[in-house]
């Protein structure tokens, strides 16, 4: 598994009902929060080595109503 955080961008009031699809309807999903600053949450994924994070971003997550831009971060290793 590899782990990617993306940063979402909601539209104005829609960022808990945005979390709320995510955290329901993609299993992939490990935490998601709301933040400050120029994106308005952050979530954990994981992904199956074989998968292609492209396609996981742009067909499952900013499709999402309410979502107006997303920004990935791709992971190599975890520190413990």
């Amino acid at each position: 598994m590899k782990a990617i955080f993306v940063q979402f961008k909601c539209d104005p009031g829609e960022a808990y009902e945005v979390a709320d699809i995510v955290v329901r309807t993609l299993e992939e999903t490990s935490e998601i929060y709301s933040t400050s600053g120029h994106y308005d949450l952050l979530a954990k994924f994981y992904l199956p080595d074989e998968a292609d994070i492209g396609h996981f971003v742009t067909s499952q997550l900013q499709t999402i109503k309410g979502v107006k831009d997303t920004f990935t971060l791709v992971t190599f290793k975890a520190f413990s």
